[in-house]
């Protein structure tokens, strides 16, 4: 009896998959576009697949960046919906547009002023340094030019699910996957006339399929002119008090995630230097495999976001607990359901990345099957963080990520590359076993009650009618 209060009833578990299972397929198609791309630039070797992925691991700290700001947008966004404050929406949804572009002007400058000296630090001492880094700066070239779409089409997508409407993001996602491998296929091996252009063919490709996307999302909203949905001619109306509130706690959201970010960005720079070009497209070409299984943190980030602010947001925060503690039990069996898929999926290697030396293979397989070991404690984990941001627990990242990465994993991987001859696969098994203690962490910032707030209550008084 005692345990069935960490289980929802089956009607619950169905009205949380309703919200999951389109983000989680949205999420398929765009890792499915990340395994296209590799797939289709593995067939040009080792080398070149490693300069794509180099860039890639650089990217991924802007993305993560740009996840962090929606993120703390979600956590009012939800609530505001909850509570029927369409002109609080509004606000919300231009603190997100206005600071993703922000974040992408910081972030082109970077790369059209010093992009060798960028990846020159993740490529740390490969031996194959000056011929990957070629052709990650010629990708980069080219890329850059996708961040302002990406910023759009993220921030808009983000705001649909938000309010419960996940479907419009995952048909807008098909559209975009289609085009994206179209032109790959077009582009990289010069078909139907084109010309042949490899690694800047990937980048064109993926130019056209963002601007394609980001076009598809302006019309829909502007047709459908969803509640948080704000005209051209009223975007610069900002409430600067809920403004400033946003800032502050996206803030501490963004120390947290940053930290993490950073800290698995040190690890691959590390990895990197345990050889060459093997190293780079082995381990890139495990992650690429891996985030077809990672689409269960979007769709738990969005079914507890959605449902637990939403009842917050309507002041009922003692059913707020209940959802959030159904919520994360069922994350764990999720976990455990993706963790055997994902075991199964080293049968794929050889026939997506054949084209990879048999040593790259092998790094991409060892990867994979100690990724699926960690899945239940990583999607149980997403959960907490999830619950906490729900209720507008910003500082919680600070507490769970920024102590853990800070006094064990950082000082781990430097003492692994320091003390040891390990693999990059040894090394990355070993100093993951500090998330065990980010879910004991997380568990005691849980219990503190902090995240039980109606936030969307407390900021009513601040948002003026827009």
């Amino acid at each position: 009896m005692r345990f069935r209060k960490y289980l929802g009833s089956l009607p619950f578990y169905r009205g949380a998959l309703a919200l999951a299972v389109p983000v989680m397929l949205q999420a398929l198609l765009q890792n499915l576009v990340s395994l296209i791309d590799n797939f289709m630039v593995a067939g040009l070797g080792d080398i070149k697949m490693s300069g794509v992925n180099v860039l890639n691991q650089v990217l991924f700290v802007f993305f993560v960046a740009l996840m962090t700001l929606a993120g703390a947008g979600a956590m009012f966004m939800s609530q505001f919906n909850g509570a029927k404050d369409a002109a609080g929406m509004r606000q919300v949804f231009r603190f997100k547009i206005l600071g993703g572009l922000a974040l992408a002007g910081i972030v082109t400058a970077l790369s059209l002023t010093i992009p060798g000296e960028i990846i020159g630090l993740l490529l740390n001492t490969n031996s194959e340094r000056e011929a990957i880094s070629a052709q990650a700066e010629a990708y980069l070239s080219i890329i850059v030019w996708t961040f302002v779409p990406m910023v759009i089409s993220m921030m808009i997508g983000s705001s649909f699910r938000e309010i419960g409407k996940v479907r419009p993001p995952l048909v807008i996602s098909v559209a975009a996957t289609l085009v994206n491998t179209f032109f790959n296929w077009v582009l990289i091996y010069g078909n139907l006339g084109a010309p042949r252009l490899e690694v800047r063919g990937a980048a064109i490709a993926t130019v056209i399929a963002r601007l394609a996307e980001m076009i598809a999302f302006i019309v829909y909203a502007k047709r459908t002119n969803p509640e948080f949905w704000v005209p051209m001619r009223e975007f610069l109306s900002v409430n600067f008090r809920l403004f400033f509130t946003m800032l502050r706690k996206s803030s501490a959201l963004f120390a947290g995630e940053m930290s993490w970010v950073l800290t698995e960005t040190v690890m691959n720079a590390v990895y990197n230097g345990r050889g060459g070009s093997e190293i780079v497209s082995g381990m890139a070409a495990g992650w690429a495999i891996a985030n077809l299984f990672f689409l269960v943190f979007n769709g738990i980030h969005t079914s507890i976001g959605v449902t637990v602010g939403g009842t917050l947001g309507q002041n009922d925060l003692v059913r707020a607990q209940d959802e959030a503690r159904w919520l994360r039990t069922g994350s764990v069996g999720v976990g455990v359901a993706v963790s055997l898929l994902e075991a199964a999926s080293v049968a794929i290697i050889p026939l997506v990345f054949g084209n990879l030396s048999p040593e790259s293979r092998a790094i991409t397989r060892n990867m994979i099957l100690v990724i699926s070991c960690y899945m239940p404690a990583w999607t149980y984990l997403n959960s907490q963080f999830a619950t906490a941001r729900a209720g507008g627990d910003a500082k919680f990242g600070l507490w769970v990520d920024v102590s853990v990465n800070l006094t064990m994993f950082l000082p781990g991987i430097f003492l692994l590359a320091a003390l040891t001859d390990f693999g990059p696969i040894a090394m990355f098994a070993i100093v993951k076993l500090t998330d065990v203690v980010k879910i004991a962490v997380a568990d005691w910032q849980l219990k503190t009650g902090r995240w039980i707030r109606n936030i969307a209550q407390e900021h009513a008084q601040e948002v003026t009618p827009a």
